[in-house]
């Protein structure tokens, strides 16, 4: 589910769902650092005033040593608390997109420090920066390189500076922030994101210690609350829909298009609720065919599987194709073929696999990962007590490592930390 892009040329609608402003730790920025912004706020706090408004020095009078720059903690990006689907799908960014942009960041004069974060829920960008133009620039590479403007992306961006970044990284480890509550899959991008970042040199020792103790968060509030129980993974979710729709599933015929990680708890979720007759196409048969195997499933080579779509019930689609597999003049021939049997296909791609328009006709029913999300949301009230308490625990390790972190903030980069950079080669912490 994660680093894949597209275009879609549906109306950009702001998703409904609201952002949740996580709780104040101490120090925190002013409320403007939630609202949405194209520019980002002053990060010169801390700097000495103009020349022009100083108080000279008499004769007399000993020079004060300069004050070193304050440096900036912040998180850039858009997630689907604003954003929806069909606006996710044109930000988020494919693995070679993702190497060419951090090319383009690592040039950004005053950004020290930075680990992209692309997911079906979310594009972030965390971050430490020494002046204030280098948040405008990493915003523009990102819009020119996705080909969206930066007026467009201002009503889903969102910019947290400080010690709310920890807060809202935590959350976001933890699952607290995905769209299904509690979802675990987070947890496993989290870490390769970081990873990436890290083998390109990117980080340093405040987004080192800032990942590594939100890792640890996230395992302490899984172990120590109840806030992965239940229908927390989209795979669930899903199946549980199709139960809804077939009854039973003992004999219904599912389809699974990509071998991914997704596209396999999906199948092995259908397996656990009785179905037998299960597929598996991939666009390379050698993944196919070894998914296959491992699932007691039949292998499909993926140009045949359009035209056998009228066999199945239940399509899974869980692809990293950059554009739409699934037409919907596809679907309307299988439909012809099939009397008056109901077809469930569910998209649980970004970009998205099937073309919007297949919703539209008769007898057939989609849902992509936003509709997964609303379904899951009815069950939220029951669990908010649950929710509120891992808040309450995040909150406590946020404070505690703001503590030890702003200090840092306030101290120039290290020369050594700068060449080492500059030269391309890992920081060691």
């Amino acid at each position: 589910m994660t680093f894949a892009a597209t275009r879609s040329s549906e109306p950009q609608t702001a998703s409904t769902t609201a952002y949740t402003r996580p709780p104040s730790l101490g120090t925190a920025p002013t409320p403007a650092a939630y609202t949405n912004h194209v520019a980002p706020p002053n990060l010169s706090e801390g700097h000495s005033p103009p020349l022009s408004r100083q108080i000279p020095h008499s004769p007399q009078s000993a020079p004060q040593p300069p004050q070193p720059a304050q440096r900036t903690l912040f998180v850039l990006g858009a997630t689907h608390h604003r954003t929806p689907i069909e606006v996710r799908e044109k930000l988020a960014l494919p693995p070679d997109s993702l190497a060419a942009l951090h090319a383009e960041l690592n040039q950004i004069e005053g950004l020290e420090e930075f680990a992209p974060l692309s997911t079906c829920n979310r594009t972030e960008f965390y971050g430490v920066a020494s002046r204030p133009e280098a948040l405008a620039q990493l915003q523009r590479a990102f819009c020119t390189r996705q080909q969206f403007a930066e007026t467009q992306f201002a009503p889903y961006a969102i910019q947290l500076q400080g010690p709310q970044v920890l807060q809202h990284l935590f959350e976001v480890a933890t699952g607290l922030d995905s769209q299904l509550v509690g979802e675990t899959e987070i947890f496993g991008q989290l870490k390769d994101a970081y990873a990436a970042a890290q083998a390109r040199h990117s980080t340093g020792p405040i987004l080192n210690r800032l990942f590594q103790k939100a890792f640890q968060a996230a395992k302490y509030v899984r172990t120590h609350t109840a806030i992965t129980e239940g229908q927390v993974s989209v795979a669930n979710v899903a199946v549980e829909l199709a139960r809804d729709i077939f009854g039973p599933l003992g004999s219904t015929r599912v389809l699974l298009l990509g071998a991914g990680e997704i596209g396999e708890k999906t199948a092995r979720a259908f397996q656990s609720r009785g179905t037998t007759a299960l597929s598996v196409a991939s666009r390379r048969l050698d993944r196919a065919m070894a998914l296959a195997s491992e699932l007691g499933a039949f292998a499909l080579p993926f140009w045949l599987a359009p035209t056998k779509l009228a066999q199945f019930d239940i399509v899974v689609c869980a692809t990293a194709a950059p554009a739409s597999v699934i037409a919907a003049d596809m679907i309307d021939t299988a439909m012809h073929r099939r009397a008056a049997r109901p077809l469930l296909l569910l998209d649980l791609a970004l970009p998205r696999d099937v073309e919007p328009r297949v919703g539209d006709l008769p007898n057939v029913y989609l849902y992509n990962l936003d509709d997964l999300a609303r379904i899951a949301e009815e069950n939220r009230n029951a669990r908010e007590a649950e929710i509120t308490h891992c808040r309450e625990l995040l909150h406590t390790r946020a404070v505690s490592l703001w503590a030890t972190l702003h200090p840092r903030l306030t101290h120039k980069t290290s020369p050594i930390i700068r060449e080492t950079k500059q030269l391309g080669q890992p920081l060691r912490v």
